[in-house]
């Protein structure tokens, strides 16, 4: 854990501006297909979580959002 803080603190300010994002990108994304595949939508009524794209895509938009 130490070497993961000294390795964060080393890195230039560049590399943390594109890396915060895509790691909030990706916990976005899986958050909100694990919301589809657990919550979901059998009807197809809901335009959000009826579709594994959507939910895949908008939990990804909120995670980048979150974390920029």
């Amino acid at each position: 854990m130490r070497r993961l803080q000294a390795y964060w603190q080393s890195m230039d300010t560049g590399k943390k501006r594109i890396i915060k994002p895509l790691f909030g990108i990706t916990i976005g994304a899986a958050l909100g297909y694990t919301y589809y595949a657990t919550v979901g939508c059998s009807t197809g009524a809901c335009p959000i979580t009826s579709n594994p794209w959507i939910s895949t895509f908008w939990g990804a938009m909120i995670g980048g959002f979150a974390t920029a």
